[in-house]
């Protein structure tokens, strides 16, 4: 499976102190900028410099706002960024267990890089345990509200990058790029005829990479979304198996072969 490059983190830290000096300027008074301007026209003119340009004077505001601000220095920030990184690939981070059927999901069927869809954005750890560990995920919602919880929860814990959302049933909405993973819950396949379920997989399946995985949550809470025999029918090809989540629900994962 082909893996999309990753930012690097030199970028990243490029993009963080850029949003903390713009974050800045919006929070000050015009004052306040226009005196950092006179201070920046000050030290550049005690420089050695062929003329004092806008670019120049830019760039100079922009290293003492730097300084007010006290941002860490690359290798400072790095080294904080790689922790943190360690810490949010943890499934416990999330609620999950090490050795939860998502997990093991992730580890047979995806990598860094590769496309998630997660057809309820309601659950939430889902996508934030994929993008932690390096996964690009769409998420759907019927409803903007839900979908903006996600999101937010997604940019509060740095990932806001990796997860992207679409206010859409799963009925309703056709992959725009190939998947390495799907995450189906019960109540993204609700009001569908047992046709409609069988036309939406095959979509799905269609449109996920030799070796990606899905994962059904066909029974939650005593009740049943879908059929094994059901689910079966419609994975008849791909290697599959029934997983017991431990809460009294099973999930049904199938892996596609590789042809």
């Amino acid at each position: 499976m082909s893996q999309r490059p990753t930012r690097s983190l030199r970028h990243e830290y490029e993009l963080y102190v850029e949003e903390e000096i713009e974050n800045y300027k919006e929070s000050v008074p015009r004052s306040v900028l226009l005196s950092i301007g006179d201070e920046a026209v000050s030290s550049l003119s005690r420089q050695a410099q062929f003329a004092l340009t806008e670019l120049l004077l830019c760039e100079e505001v922009d290293r003492i706002i730097f300084r007010r601000l006290r941002l860490p220095a690359y290798q400072t920030w790095r080294r904080r960024r790689v922790k943190l990184i360690e810490e949010l690939r943890r499934p416990e981070r999330w609620g999950l267990r090490s050795d939860d059927v998502l997990v093991r999901a992730l580890w047979s069927g995806t990598e860094s890089g590769a496309h998630v869809l997660l057809a309820d954005a309601s659950d939430e750890r889902s996508a934030l345990y994929f993008a932690a560990n390096g996964c690009e995920v769409t998420a759907l919602a019927p409803e903007a509200d839900e979908l903006e919880r996600v999101l937010i929860a997604a940019q509060q814990a740095g990932l806001g990058a990796r997860v992207h959302g679409h206010v859409a049933h799963l009925g309703s909405w056709t992959p725009e790029r190939q998947l390495s993973a799907v995450v189906v819950t019960p109540s993204a396949l609700a009001g569908l005829t047992a046709a409609q379920r069988s036309e939406v997989i095959a979509l799905l399946q269609s449109a996920t990479l030799d070796g990606g995985v899905h994962l059904v949550r066909a029974i939650a809470n005593g009740k049943r979304s879908l059929t094994l025999d059901e689910l079966r029918s419609v994975y008849s090809g791909w290697m599959v198996s029934v997983e017991s989540t431990g809460d009294e629900s099973s999930a049904f994962l199938a892996r596609k072969e590789v042809s």
